[in-house]
């Protein structure tokens, strides 16, 4: 401990002249902390007081809740939307075929139609009702389960599903 002591007297944040090469990679003993939550006003001493206040600027910006915004090609709704119900429709049709050995194909031409168009209006408006309200998935994000996650995972639930109808087409038959 007085080893480090000295060294730390020998720094240059004490202001004495001995220098080495190690004390430019100590840290000084005492470092003031500042508030972060202050509020500061600078104003120029060059412009003259009968100036207007200076405008404020909203914290969050104001998100549309406008439907047209919502499902808009670059808006929140359709790659949410769209990997919500393929994380679904893969999960369902791996399902199906362990459960009964039925290929993707088989699965929609034995009834598999009544089930998408449900599945496909039941999540598209669970997702849209929270967008009409303006609340977003990024305001939701915490930990491990994130809007970015949501979204990649989607991403892949699109190209596995795209990828099983490939395969089992070029197989011929289930892929599992």
């Amino acid at each position: 401990m007085a080893a480090v002591s000295s060294v730390m007297s020998l720094s240059p944040a004490t202001g004495l002249s001995k220098k080495s090469s190690l004390n430019q990679f100590l840290v000084p003993s005492y470092v003031p902390t500042l508030n972060r939550n202050a509020n500061f006003r600078v104003s120029s001493t060059a412009e003259s007081s009968s100036a207007a206040p200076p405008k404020s600027f909203p914290l969050k910006p104001k998100v549309s809740t406008d439907f047209g915004d919502i499902l808009a090609f670059s808006g929140p709704g359709p790659e949410r939307i769209n990997g919500r119900l393929a994380m679904i429709g893969f999960v369902a049709a791996i399902g199906v075929e362990l459960a009964n050995g039925q290929d993707l194909f088989a699965q929609i031409q034995s009834g598999g139609i009544p089930w998408f168009i449900g599945t496909s209006v039941l999540l598209s408006a669970a997702s849209l009702i929270p967008l009409l309200k303006g609340v977003r998935a990024e305001s939701k994000s915490n930990g491990v389960m994130t809007s970015d996650a949501e979204l990649w995972n989607g991403r892949f639930a699109m190209l596995g599903l795209v990828a099983l109808a490939f395969t089992e087409y070029v197989k011929g038959g289930a892929l599992v």
